[in-house]
């Protein structure tokens, strides 16, 4: 199964294809060890304009993975570039989804040791 990415901006943010293949780049070398386990992957970029700063607003990235045969998962990361924000929030993807798989595979392979048994 190939991993699908779909970039997305809101009109606050500059959307170019330069940055929507930055963007694409980044997820598919952060996730792509998961490609077998998700089908999609969708970046959403949207100004943070939360911040103390708001005459240089940083940019959000939500990231949400659909993972096969489970409810889509979600992060945010921000910076002061889409880069930033999207590296960010790739790095919080990375270790949500290796919690989420880490607890199924544990979960798996502790009940082909319980099957084993007589």
């Amino acid at each position: 199964m190939i991993m699908k990415i779909q970039v997305n901006s809101d009109s606050s943010v500059e959307g170019s294809e330069a940055h929507a293949l930055t963007v694409e780049t980044t997820i598919h070398s952060a996730l792509d060890r998961y490609g077998d386990r998700l089908t999609r992957v969708e970046a959403h970029l949207s100004s943070d304009d939360s911040g103390a700063d708001t005459s240089h607003p940083g940019i959000r990235c939500l990231l949400e993975a659909r993972p096969t045969g489970m409810d889509p998962v979600v992060v945010t990361g921000s910076g002061d570039t889409i880069e930033r924000a999207c590296h960010d929030a790739t790095q919080k993807m990375q270790s949500l989804l290796d919690s989420t798989f880490g607890r199924i595979d544990s979960r798996d392979e502790s009940a082909t040791i319980r099957q084993a048994r007589p």
